[in-house]
């Protein structure tokens, strides 16, 4: 079953209480932990960044669901959805096993359910990967995974976060051709998740060459990717860290659409932002909070909605 690209419909979490995650900050060297005179000011500045995100989607034309996070347990990360669920064309729903035990309560089966029975989704089966925590294997999602879902190919950086064993099972049942790879910061140490570093579109792709660890995997990406007829921006590992490696092509009203943080936006040189503009309408939206304190951008916001709705 071929699979566009790019979803017109995407999951948002709205969160609770949105906070600085010491668990995750040992593997994330982005988050930044606020000031004590910022702390209570976190949540308000969190949810007006979240609601100018869905607000921007929804005026291009991409369907936004959003769903509440629950105030119990406190899940710092809940706004970022997309590493513990993704949907598929086939009607497939995909659980993954995290990293951080303060994360696994974002994984409500529950919202899933919602999600299908307000956008008149069909959901066909659920793979729940989750069992692999007990193994200490993780698989953040889209967050660990940047899927060339047209073309059936899984890119992957491997981390604490991102497992290869996981990757492969993945791969395997919902035909991906796995392209694992290692990648560092310029401090050497392991980029936590793919999605930090690259980003595939229809026709275009992001990637940070640089933090590739191997000169033969990094030609191995550029080709592959060149092979499958995307346009490649090379990000360095001063853009990587503004997120500009951090961005996702939805389909919107007329056409596509590339949503990024403005912080991304701003790292993009004129040359950059000319090959991405070729692409799609860009939606640049600010979140500092949510990218200072979190640590995740735009991006990592969204679990895009692949279902087909039913008959």
């Amino acid at each position: 079953m071929h699979e566009p690209q790019s979803a017109a419909a995407v999951l948002m979490i709205r969160p609770a209480r949105f906070g600085f995650n010491p668990e995750t900050a040992a593997s994330n060297a982005l988050q930044q932990p606020p000031a004590a005179a910022q702390r209570a000011a976190v949540q308000s500045a969190a949810l007006a960044e979240f609601d100018a995100v869905a607000a921007t989607l929804r005026a291009a034309g991409v369907a936004v669901y959003v769903a509440a996070d629950a105030p119990e347990p406190a899940k710092p990360d809940a706004v970022f959805p997309n590493n513990w669920v993704s949907f598929h064309r086939d009607g497939r729903v995909v659980l993954y096993p995290m990293q951080a035990p303060s994360r696994r309560a974002e994984r409500r089966e529950e919202l899933v359910a919602e999600v299908a029975h307000a956008g008149g989704f069909r959901v066909s089966g659920t793979l729940d990967l989750s069992y692999r925590e007990a193994q200490g294997q993780f698989l953040e999602g889209t967050g660990s995974l940047v899927l060339d879902r047209a073309a059936r190919v899984a890119y992957a950086c491997l981390s604490p976060r991102t497992d290869l064993d996981v990757l492969g099972d993945f791969a395997q049942r919902l035909d991906y051709d796995p392209v694992a790879f290692e990648a560092f910061d310029q401090e050497g140490r392991p980029i936590y998740h793919t999605n930090v570093l690259m980003a595939v579109g229809s026709r275009f792709a992001v990637v940070c060459a640089e933090a590739i660890a191997e000169p033969r995997q990094r030609g191995e990406i550029r080709s592959r990717l060149e092979a499958t007829g995307h346009e490649i921006v090379e990000i360095t590992h001063t853009q990587m860290r503004a997120f500009a490696g951090n961005c996702l092509e939805l389909a919107a009203r007329g056409g596509n659409a590339i949503v990024l943080s403005q912080t991304a936006w701003k790292a993009f040189d004129a040359g950059q932002r000319a090959i991405l503009e070729r692409h799609g309408a860009i939606l640049p939206v600010a979140i500092p909070t949510i990218e200072r304190v979190g640590g995740g951008g735009v991006r990592c916001m969204l679990a895009e909605i692949h279902l087909p709705k039913r008959a």
